[in-house]
């Protein structure tokens, strides 16, 4: 459909010749709406995750250490035989 046909005009010169057609509000309002902060007590607290993520992180440190050593294990056991 064409703005011609909408607006039953023949054409218009501006855009303001437009009438305003603007939706309002419901008769009675819009329902209240509900806009509390509401924070759920689940999942573990602060210091838990905090402890797990301390936990994870020393334990990834003990595996490159180990890692460490056995790199400088191989390391010193083949220059032992490159030097022969």
């Amino acid at each position: 459909m064409t703005e011609a046909m909408i607006r039953k005009k023949a054409g218009m010169a501006s855009v303001k010749d437009m009438p305003v057609l603007q939706d309002g509000p419901p008769p009675g309002g819009f329902a209240p709406v509900r806009f509390a902060r509401r924070i759920p007590n689940k999942g573990p607290s602060a210091m838990a995750m905090f402890l797990g993520a301390v936990g994870v992180f020393s334990w990834g440190m003990y595996e490159v250490g180990k890692g460490n050593k056995i790199r400088r294990y191989i390391h010193k056991y083949i220059h032992t035989y490159i030097h022969l």
